[in-house]
């Protein structure tokens, strides 16, 4: 298991995110937001400016972190139920589009995932929903098998499957080896996922990266993230099952944490505890 980092939580500015993290020795990046522009809304230029900044450094790129099917799934309302990290809005016809450029993007960048979602959840998921999910998804897992990329599906309580459970079953059902899973454990407890053992045991056999944060529940039923170890996930035997399983992968920091709005304090923290969390396994 080896650290990466989603570099705008630490800054927009992509130098000096990279310098931080190479600060905690992580030399591993997930790319979503850049100089306030996601990263399936940069520029040529801005695109070549950011591999130029991780060859300097000698970093690689982990993941990466789009926005592909963060949209709805049956009509689009122009309204996001969720975060959209300074992505372009776009309906489902435009997604195979979104798909090349993000698959143009791994070729840049060196890497073959592409972080993906199931759509705003706008009510209950049902029988009916997750089937059109399925077919939904269908041909833009055909065109990564052809691109020879791996569609990464985050667990996301802002769409319709939020928990390892539900997104295991959406696997399970596609069952192609260009669509795996990014387990997020602090997204599955704002879910209502119990995350650690029954979360990552419904979905470990598909995951191929891990997203770390670390949320409370609030009095008013909210989530609220905290540094890593300090909330309601059991990272240390979550760190410890991923160990035992053999999992070879990236733990890419996706913290939320902002103490006095700080996003770089919060992620230095979270480092830091990581750090020592992974010491101990």
């Amino acid at each position: 298991m080896q650290l990466s980092v989603i570099t705008d939580e630490i800054s927009m500015d992509l130098e000096r995110s990279l310098d931080v993290m190479l600060e905690y020795d992580v030399r591993a990046v997930e790319l979503r937001s850049l100089w306030n522009a996601n990263i399936a809304d940069l520029t040529d230029d801005q695109v070549a400016k950011a591999k130029a900044a991780l060859e300097s450094r000698g970093m690689v790129v982990s993941c990466i972190a789009s926005p592909l099917y963060k949209c709805d799934l049956v009509s689009d309302t122009g309204q996001a139920a969720g975060q959209t990290h300074q992505a372009t809005d776009r309906t489902l016809s435009q997604q195979p589009e979104l798909l090349e450029r993000c698959i143009r993007l791994c070729d840049v960048f060196g890497t073959r995932l592409i972080r993906i979602f199931a759509f705003w959840k706008r009510g209950n998921l049902t029988e009916d929903i997750e089937r059109q999910i399925v077919e939904a998804l269908a041909s833009g897992v055909a065109r990564a098998e052809q691109a020879g990329v791996t569609l990464v599906l985050e667990n996301e309580h802002a769409c319709y499957l939020g928990t390892g459970e539900d997104t295991a079953r959406v696997l399970k059902t596609i069952n192609s080896p260009a669509l795996k899973a990014v387990w997020d454990p602090g997204n599955a407890f704002c879910a209502g996922e119990v995350p650690y053992p029954n979360g990552y045991e419904a979905i470990k056999d598909f995951t191929v990266h891990v997203h770390l944060k670390d949320p409370i529940r609030t009095d008013d039923g909210h989530c609220k993230f905290v540094r890593i170890g300090d909330g309601a996930i059991d990272y240390i035997a979550q760190f410890r099952a991923l160990k035992a399983d053999g999992y070879k992968g990236y733990l890419s920091l996706e913290t939320h944490y902002k103490p006095d709005g700080d996003a770089e304090k919060g992620s230095r923290q979270c480092l830091e505890s990581l750090r020592k969390m992974l010491s101990e396994i």
